[in-house]
């Protein structure tokens, strides 16, 4: 089939892209790969097409398809999309995603080479073609073009810009998947077996795929509630929410049990899921004082939450709620699901099950795992705000009564709001602290942490704490305390650092297990045994956020890449060892996955690391880089394919 046809039939809905198909995920330099092969007439490969009746055929998008036999992409969807959009100059009616990949591709008739859009290099040098202009206007753009280049332009410029036109007339191969016997997971399967290489449907696209062939709006109804959560703070993704409509309705972890769900099931499973996750957030929040994503540990606790909310609906008494929420922090705490995940949340749904299941035996389970739930002050050995007890320092704060130091209020949750209402302050100051050689895992340790409101943390400064904390207690008296403080004025010279910090791990340590004392009400069995302390645990794992400063600067890049298109990668990513769950690293800001998911490598930007952390990101198959710089000119020249100019 002609180019030209295929999109003609895009226009008039006899073509278009099954629901389950993924975005568009293709990039600047992808495209330009894509429009040299067919100028030079290359082979570019061949469609495969599910031809079916348009009545059932659910597709992406919002465009209306012809009535009878429509065909829906399932292999070509990138080559066909990025016709479209260089051809027709704007998306076709079925696309999700960057556009930026298509938009503002040119062609040197010099060079016969094709780049996008760079001002400086291309402004007022007429040999450089817009494309898309050239496709829309046909051979009357071509006359146009030969009379702006002078009286006597060279004779071989015709012949390439009708060589770049002719591309419309260049022939695709087609393949049909038709019958009765094709049904959605038939089709499915052939899909995943074409493009094995490339964008496989992950368990959770499945799962999806077959909801929305049923229902086609689940897809933006449950968009619609993600968007809605991450305004309040919370950043989660289409799999985490189907694992907790998966929980709600089946009571398993695994998506295949979603398989044979109806779209009434499936409506109802999103409508109780969603109520239960309100309530989840709700009480973590407000109790825990856990309120936004950067502290929210251990996420994928929450569809077990919520399973264990849908069944109890609303007969949960304060006590049974506490013993709840101290199940989730000590899950968060000690990286439950930081490794198989769907195993652990096949076990812990286990758990609520049968007569004799429920919270203490969640409880147990965890405890077996862990080997004891009471926390010891080797575990705020840590350091960085990657570390797993930096979200629990953050909890301790929220949760008690805890003191600003300028002003003397209580930094409980909700009085503040959100993060971005705190900052982190180093106790000891880092600058006097590297004056004084203290390695930087030192400086930027858990213990030299605390939470102030931003105008303290100015005012402070780089003030060591043997001249600043005398006039905090005079002005505010308990408020250094109120900050797990140790009183022993001896400690706040700079010379007795270490000693400091150990002195003030110990307070720490007998504040949480208070809290967590606290959410029992009484029944402390659960605290009463010590926990494991590993050998990675008491010497901190590698790596890692080393100050706000750092973190706001990952958040830049991060911000940048998705203005580049792509989606946002992970920040502070816990490498965990899969069985223990014991945290081995924290690299700063990784795509697990890839910028563009199953289609380019696993990435890590790793600022201001050593040897040993770039070695760990290295062995866990992460391509990495350390400075924003490179990271960027990673990104413009192999994922948007731009030339130097």
């Amino acid at each position: 089939m002609k180019i030209s046809t295929i999109l003609d039939h895009i226009d008039s809905g006899h073509m278009a892209l099954p629901e389950f198909q993924r975005g568009y995920v293709w990039n600047t330099e992808q495209v330009r790969g894509l429009f040299t092969s067919l100028y030079r007439r290359h082979p570019v490969g061949g469609l495969l097409v599910w031809a079916t009746e348009s009545v059932t055929a659910n597709h992406r998008g919002d465009g209306q398809l012809a009535s009878g036999i429509v065909k829906l992409l399932l292999d070509g969807q990138q080559r066909v999309t990025s016709l479209y959009g260089v051809v027709r100059g704007k998306p076709p009616a079925f696309f999700d995603g960057n556009a930026k990949a298509f938009t503002g591709l040119h062609f040197n008739l010099a060079s016969e080479i094709f780049e996008f859009y760079q001002p400086l290099k291309m402004s007022g040098d007429p040999l450089w073609i817009d494309v898309s202009a050239l496709m829309k206007s046909g051979h009357d753009g071509v006359g146009k073009i030969m009379t702006s280049l002078g009286p006597t332009p060279p004779g071989e410029y015709y012949g390439r810009l009708s060589r770049l036109l002719g591309i419309l007339e260049i022939n695709l191969q087609e393949e049909e998947v038709t019958g009765a016997d094709k049904t959605l997971d038939v089709v499915v399967d052939i899909f995943n077996k074409v493009n094995s290489g490339g964008t496989k449907l992950s368990k959770g696209d499945l799962a999806l795929a077959k909801i929305c062939a049923e229902w086609p709006d689940a897809r933006t109804e449950m968009k619609r509630k993600l968007k809605a959560w991450n305004e309040a703070g919370y950043d989660f993704n289409l799999d985490w929410l189907l694992r907790s409509i998966n929980t709600v309705l089946t009571g398993e972890a695994k998506f295949l049990y979603l398989h044979n769900q109806s779209a009434t099931d499936i409506q109802d499973g999103l409508k109780r899921a969603t109520k239960r996750i309100d309530a989840c957030l709700n009480l973590i929040s407000g109790r825990l004082g856990l309120d936004h994503s950067r502290v929210f540990f251990g996420r994928f606790a929450v569809p077990v939450i919520v399973r264990y909310l849908d069944q109890k609906g609303d007969a949960l008494d304060e006590v049974e709620r506490d013993k709840l929420l101290f199940w989730f922090a000590q899950a968060g705490m000690w990286g439950r699901y930081s490794g198989s995940t769907e195993s652990f949340l096949d076990k812990d749904l286990e758990a609520l099950e049968g007569p004799d299941g429920g919270l203490d035996k969640l409880l147990e389970q965890l405890r077996l795992w862990h080997g004891g739930l009471r926390v010891e002050k080797g575990h705020f050995t840590g350091w960085s705000l990657g570390a797993r007890f930096y979200p629990v320092l953050y909890m301790l704060t929220r949760m008690g009564a805890s003191k600003d130091w300028g002003t003397g209020i209580e930094l409980k949750s909700g009085l503040l709001g959100k993060m971005n209402a705190l900052e982190v302050h180093h106790i000891f100051p880092k600058a006097q602290l590297y004056k004084q050689k203290v390695p930087r895992s030192q400086v930027n340790a858990i213990a030299n942490f605390c939470f102030l409101t931003k105008d303290t943390n100015l005012n402070i400064r780089d003030t060591l704490p043997e001249v600043y904390f005398p006039k905090i207690e005079s002005k505010h008296p308990g408020a250094l305390a109120s900050q797990w403080i140790p009183m022993d004025e001896s400690l706040w010279k700079i010379d007795r650092y270490a000693d400091f910090l150990e002195a003030r791990k110990e307070l720490l340590a007998a504040e949480a297990n208070k809290r967590f004392s606290s959410l029992l009400h009484g029944d402390d069995r659960w605290i009463a045994e010590p926990a494991r302390i590993s050998t990675i645990s008491t010497t901190a794992a590698a790596g890692g956020i080393s100050s706000a400063d750092e973190e706001a600067e990952l958040q830049v890049i991060n911000n940048w890449v998705v203005e580049q298109g792509f989606a946002g990668g992970v920040i502070a990513y816990d490498h965990s060892n899969p069985e223990t769950g014991d945290q081995i690293a924290v690299f700063d800001l990784v795509w697990p996955n890839g910028l563009q998911e199953e289609l380019s490598e696993p990435v890590a930007v790793l600022l201001n690391e050593n040897d040993e952390t770039i070695a760990l990101a290295s062995a866990a198959g992460f391509r990495c880089f350390t400075s924003a710089a490179a990271f960027k000119d990673y990104v413009n020249k192999e994922m948007l394919g731009q030339q130097a100019a």
